[in-house]
């Protein structure tokens, strides 16, 4: 080196390993932020699937009769029971189905992640001169 003190190869080789370590702390929090993001977005998919259920759990129940009892005047009383629970099933199937796409969109992997991985070893496997 000119102009400069001259490091031991102890000294550099404990300032890379430092700076390794920085970087794999680094990683590890950066892997938290990102599940923790996709875990909130499960969380709010899972409730809307419980939700969606107990809607369509309150709504089979509450107005099924009324609705039962209504078209009982037009068919037959087992007629107008079966109309009602499938009306009450498609209701809630389509709120089921909102949630699980929903929760198809969270990701486990965390890909920024990952990708700093893979950049940190490919920078460390390329010579120094």
């Amino acid at each position: 080196m000119t102009g400069g003190v001259e490091r031991s190869i102890a000294t550099v080789l404990t300032d890379i390993v430092g700076n390794v370590q920085q970087i794999v702390r680094s990683e590890i929090r950066l892997a938290t932020l990102e599940v923790r993001s996709e875990i909130a977005k499960a969380r709010r998919s899972a409730v809307l699937l419980i939700i969606g259920g107990a809607i369509s759990t309150l709504a089979l129940a509450l107005a099924s009769l009324a609705c039962v009892y209504v078209l009982a005047i037009w068919v037959a009383p087992w007629i107008a029971a079966v109309i009602v629970a499938a009306t009450a099933g498609i209701v809630g199937g389509l709120l089921i189905a909102l949630g699980v796409k929903q929760l198809r969109q969270v990701v486990i992997a965390v890909p920024k992640t990952l990708a700093s991985i893979e950049e940190n070893l490919s920078w460390t496997k390329t010579p120094t001169r």
